[in-house]
């Protein structure tokens, strides 16, 4: 099984509106590890592990987000695996 890492970076009104939270239920769902966090812009950023095919689900995913979000872009960047043992929301600095 191929693992690749991928960081996604989600803009719009998506901070306040359980995100995070969503975001770990659906990559658990599908399988992936790695974090969520809110950034100081009011951007938040996924990195995630897994298959090509379980990210490019959580991608299409965050591309809508939890029904109270409004998504205005999500940009994508491959990267080195880190290796994350599960899949947890970071809060704070």
């Amino acid at each position: 099984m191929q693992t690749e890492h991928r960081t996604i970076l989600v803009q719009g009104h998506v901070q306040g509106v359980f995100y995070r939270q969503s975001t770990q239920q659906e990559a658990r769902r599908l399988g992936l590890v790695g974090t969520v966090r809110n950034n100081p812009d009011g951007t938040v950023t996924v990195e995630a592990e897994g298959t090509p095919e379980a990210l490019s689900a959580l991608e299409t995913w965050c591309r809508k987000g939890p029904p109270a979000a409004r998504v205005k872009s999500v940009e994508v960047q491959s990267g080195s695996v880190q290796g994350y043992g599960e899949f947890e929301v970071v809060r704070g600095k």
